[in-house]
């Protein structure tokens, strides 16, 4: 117990000097300073993204993040946004819309998002997906490849050549159990395929 408290407490000392000036790295990104608006104090490694009640199929995410030697990483932000059930980005006080949260990964690098399975964009051919992007503390905040859903059937050959695999590559492969939760993992590799990471 004594472990945890300290290792919280030096997890919040580091959040703590978060802010909307940590640079983006990897290229420029619509919306990469969102990131830090609104973002908790203290952060969960098990997060929600808008609440329990919101209408949808329920989905839970989760991974792992990995260094470049594939050892896990701990204390990185995770950050996540998304479309409702009915393909749109409800009001929120950005244009991410009010379906985002953060996770930051345990000592393992694990984190994991309860949330819905958000649907694609009303009348377009984009895939359902999710939006992720990494916030590095003292280092910097990049996006990767969204979670995107193999069962999709909007997921075409061509979409998926067009994935740079940014932080590794975001297909997941969804599983629903009895009750009907999806379940999906989308592990990361920091920095991978990520311009000027170093």
């Amino acid at each position: 117990m004594a472990k945890f408290m300290l290792f919280t407490f030096f997890l919040m000392m580091s959040f703590k000097n978060l802010s909307a000036q940590e640079p983006v790295i990897g290229g420029p990104c619509q919306g990469c300073e969102l990131v830090f608006v609104g973002m908790p104090a203290q952060l969960k490694t098990s997060s929600r993204i808008g609440t329990a009640d919101e209408k949808g199929e329920p989905l839970v995410l989760s991974g792992i993040v990995y260094n470049s030697d594939q050892t896990p990483a701990s204390d990185i932000i995770v950050y996540a946004y998304q479309t409702d059930a009915n393909g749109k980005y409800p009001s929120g006080s950005t244009q991410h819309g009010s379906l985002r949260g953060w996770a930051v990964t345990d000592q393992k690098g694990w984190y994991q998002f309860k949330t819905i399975r958000p649907q694609a964009y009303p009348g377009r051919d984009i895939p359902q997906h999710i939006h992720l992007h990494i916030i590095e503390p003292n280092k910097g905040t990049y996006y990767i490849d969204d979670v995107t859903f193999s069962d999709d059937p909007l997921l075409t050959a061509e979409s998926r050549q067009k994935k740079t695999c940014r932080g590794g590559c975001g297909e997941s492969h969804p599983k629903r159990n009895e009750q009907g939760v999806w379940y999906v993992s989308r592990d990361i590799t920091l920095g991978e395929a990520i311009t000027n990471y170093d």
